[in-house]
Parts: C-alpha cells; sequence; structure tokens
C-alpha cells in the first residue's frame, strides 16, 4: 500500500502529530472501500476529474499534468499510489488540488465526503506494521461513531523522495 524503505517514527513523533492536529478539520475521502482524512488547510479546490496531458518517463500513479488558471498542475492518482487496484473514472471521481509548501498539485481520488472536525481523543497512533508496511504517512486513524479515517500527512507523502518527480514535472 504505502511503500518505501524507511519506516522510523517513535510512539513519541506520533503523540506529538496527534497532540498537534487536535481540533483540527480533515477533508474525508475514499479510495476503495476505505476513508482517508487530510487537512483541510492543505485543500485549496476540489474538482471534477478531467482528463490530463500525460507526461513521458512519469512514474504510473503521476497520471499528468492539467492547466489551472495559468498554472501547470501535476495530478496524483492515489488509488495507483498506493496500489489499491485499477482506478475507475466516473461521476464521483474528483480532484482534490492541494497547496503544500506553496506549490500547487492535485490528488485523484473515488469521492469527497465530508469535513470532520477530530479532538485528540479521537486519534489513535498508527499501528505498527514492522517493513510490511510502511506508517511514515500516516498520522493515525480518527475515530468518529462507526467511522474510521486514516489520516494522511499530506505534506509528508507529496514532498517524500519517491513524489521528487513533481518537482521536477511541474518545474
Amino acid at each position: 500500500m504505502l511503500n518505501s524503505s524507511s519506516s522510523t517514527s517513535t510512539s513519541a513523533a506520533m503523540t506529538k502529530t496527534v497532540q498537534e492536529i487536535a481540533g483540527n478539520e480533515f477533508l474525508a475521502f475514499t479510495l476503495g472501500r476505505e476513508e482517508y482524512g487530510i487537512d483541510i488547510l492543505k485543500v485549496q479546490e476540489i474538482r471534477g476529474y478531467e482528463q490530463v496531458t500525460r507526461i513521458a518517463n512519469a512514474p504510473d500513479f503521476v497520471k499528468g499534468v492539467v492547466n489551472l488558471r495559468g498554472i501547470i498542475v501535476p495530478i496524483v492518482d492515489m488509488r495507483i499510489k498506493f496500489q489499491l487496484g485499477e482506478p475507475t473514472y466516473d461521476q464521483f471521481t474528483v480532484v482534490i488540488i492541494l497547496n503544500i509548501g506553496g506549490r500547487i498539485m492535485g490528488m485523484v481520488v473515488d469521492s469527497v465526503s465530508d469535513v470532520m472536525t477530530l479532538a485528540a481523543a479521537d486519534i489513535k497512533p498508527a499501528p505498527d506494521m514492522g517493513s510490511a508496511f510502511n506508517t511514515d504517512y500516516l498520522i493515525g486513524l480518527g475515530t468518529v461513531d462507526e467511522r474510521m479515517l486514516i489520516l494522511i500527512d499530506i505534506d509528508r507523502l507529496m514532498s517524500s523522495a519517491e513524489m521528487g518527480l513533481i518537482e521536477a514535472i511541474a518545474a
């Protein structure tokens, strides 16, 4: 699902992260049958999926680029990135336009559901999955009633070394 060679997060660092994000709002979106959440402050806008211009030699998860009001925006398909099977694009498929450190990029998700506010008590640390599963990009699991959100550190994910190609494409 999330592949990387290092998984060195300490539980002390996780606890601090959970404390920092408590009370924040998260945009909830789906990929397959799972629900994920990202910090709403990183979201610039939500758009319907539109055809992209492919970039030669880009990794599979980089669908291509779109021209968004004069800005060339790289588009990452999160279903491919997280190895969740073949993506299908329908009327519910959306692109979440993100502003990560002043760089604009988009991520394709199956659908967007709502915005949730999570208190510290609602956020559990990500379980340690060993080397089989990389939790570097996970903040934790947010639970509200019967719902569970997999909380993603979108800054860390989008600025990781394997996503460094986005910088080259967008430049």
